[in-house]
């Protein structure tokens, strides 16, 4: 199985100088925006490409880190100086010497290919010539674009030593996107000599529609004949298309489009024929969360080929095994990867309810809490101790259950996230809570919970800070319910009433208070 054990991206988008390390089989890319999970696959596509001609149509000002143009133009903007970008795929043992070599920056011989674009020594007059220019002009005109193997031999997109596609699900209905990925595809499951032999039928099967079918009309006419197109653009690979039930793909809706085109791509012949690097840019897209669970079996039940997946969505990231990701973060160019998390807690989101988890780990502050009334409750309640919105301080709140808490727990630890997890004593405090979590505190993660046994649950304590207004609100109508015994059994519509009548008048409980006040230290 040929495999991409790591990127080395210098200068290029977002990435100064960043190195990644990637998983065998399935790499889940999550992170804010702008963070890179895209720029990513774009790297792997290009070197794998080994085409100047899609480095150019993106534009070498387009893929260069921008903060290192502005450097050097901002500098004494010397042609020695000027930065070059570099994009190394590092792959494990190919068996093939054109690929090995030290031609590398780790220095090491390694099995690689790589993307280079730096000036063109040849026109240095002309560089210094604009880089004497007054204005602000940096020359990625006179920038070379090279594809070199880490033995240090060119090869080009007609050489490719991985056969991969990229599936972009923003460019679903994109007519080109489809033609290229139906001749990907078409290519990868075709061994060569039955592509030849197939357009050699085709273009022979059309010179006989010409002469036994067109030739009825033609032979009324004098001067000019009806044919049927021919040549590069009108060929076998051209023609085909890819059918479900007889419709083809591109009628298919959208949703229906990326779910085929990932499926089909995932298929691979009994031979070894097949895509060895699949790339997926938010497959999400378009997909109802039944196709989305269809899909997510199908790509984590796959094997042979590496994929590599950008994604916003929760789902993919715990179905497909959270070990199995990196995080990006658009503050940092350093990825964070999630390999060290404990492996029942990996399980336990792969299993677990449909949940937040990409919400958690992207936040930087997090305040968990174990049931609906707490959560509905608590924008008023950290306005009430702070008066401000828990937008304004960048706090996000999180619903998942108290069983839940330490496998949240395990990843704040990994990512450093501040944690407050707010809970009930459940008529034990010291051995629910301050015992129950001794291995997970520290200077970012804090337990908050009520000290006395009688004061159980959140309702019982909320209700003895705000008796008046508890009262007003439940006690009318009652016959045999008291106002507390009413919240307890109705915890999440008493809360949505408090927060739709009262909730410029709600006092907190003084251990959600002290979580609210330490979550911003």
């Amino acid at each position: 199985m040929k495999q991409i054990k790591k990127i080395k991206l210098k200068n290029f988008k977002r990435f100064r100088d960043s190195e990644i390390n990637f998983h065998e089989e399935k790499n889940i890319l999550i992170g804010d925006n702008e963070a890179g999970k895209s720029t990513i696959l774009t790297a792997i596509e290009l070197v794998l490409s080994g085409s100047k001609n899609k480095v150019e149509s993106i534009g070498l000002e387009s893929i260069f880190n921008t903060d290192i143009v502005k450097e050097f133009l901002t500098g004494e903007k010397k042609e020695s100086d000027l930065p070059t970008l570099h994009v190394e795929v590092f792959l494990n043992e190919q068996e093939n010497p054109d690929l090995n070599g030290r031609n590398n920056s780790d220095g090491t011989i390694s099995d690689g290919i790589k993307l280079v674009c730096e000036p063109i020594e040849e026109l240095g007059s002309e560089i210094r010539e604009i880089l004497n220019q007054d204005e602000s002009n940096f020359p990625f005109e006179y920038y070379s674009v090279n594809f070199t193997t880490f033995s240090g031999e060119a090869y080009s997109g007609y050489r490719k030593f991985l056969k991969h596609l990229s599936i972009d699900s923003s460019q679903i209905n994109s007519e080109y996107a489809t033609r290229e990925y139906i001749k990907t595809v078409y290519e990868s499951l075709a061994k060569q000599n039955q592509r030849i032999k197939l357009r050699n039928e085709y273009r022979l099967q059309k010179s006989k529609f010409v002469e036994e079918n067109l030739e009825k009309i033609n032979k009324d006419i004098d001067k000019y004949q009806f044919s049927v197109k021919t040549g590069n653009k009108s060929n076998l690979e051209t023609d085909l298309t890819i059918t479900e039930d007889y419709i083809a793909l591109e009628n298919r809706g959208k949703g229906r489009q990326c779910f085929i085109k990932t499926e089909f791509a995932l298929t691979r012949s009994g031979d070894g024929q097949g895509i060895d690097t699949l790339l997926l840019e938010e497959p999400e897209n378009h997909l109802s969360h039944t196709n989305m669970k269809k899909l997510i079996s199908r790509i984590s039940n796959s094997e042979a080929k590496q994929i590599f997946i950008a994604t916003h969505n929760s789902l993919i990231s715990t179905r497909l095994d959270l070990r199995n990701t990196i995080l990006l973060n658009s503050n940092s160019t350093s990825p964070i990867s999630l390999e060290a998390l404990p492996e029942d807690t990996a399980k336990f989101f792969i299993k677990a309810p449909d949940n937040n988890i990409l919400e958690f780990i992207l936040s930087s502050k997090v305040i968990l809490v174990e049931g609906d009334a707490e959560y509905i409750l608590m924008g008023a309640l950290y306005e009430s101790v702070t008066s401000r919105t828990l937008e304004n301080d960048d706090v996000h709140i999180i619903s998942v259950g108290g069983t839940s808490f330490k496998r949240y727990l395990d990843l704040a630890k990994l990512l450093n996230i501040r944690v407050a997890v707010i809970r009930d004593n459940d008529g034990d405090y010291e051995a629910n809570c301050a015992q129950n979590y001794n291995g997970y505190l520290d200077d970012n993660i804090n337990i908050f919970y009520e000290e006395d046994n009688e004061k159980s649950t959140f309702e019982i304590c909320f209700y003895e800070d705000n008796k008046g207004i508890c009262d007003e609100l439940f006690l009318p109508g009652r016959k045999t319910l008291t106002a507390l015994e009413h919240m307890l059994k109705n915890k999440a519509d008493c809360a949505f009433e408090l927060l739709d009548k009262k909730s410029d008048k709600l006092n907190p409980p003084t251990y959600l208070s002290r979580a609210i006040e330490w979550i911003n230290e």
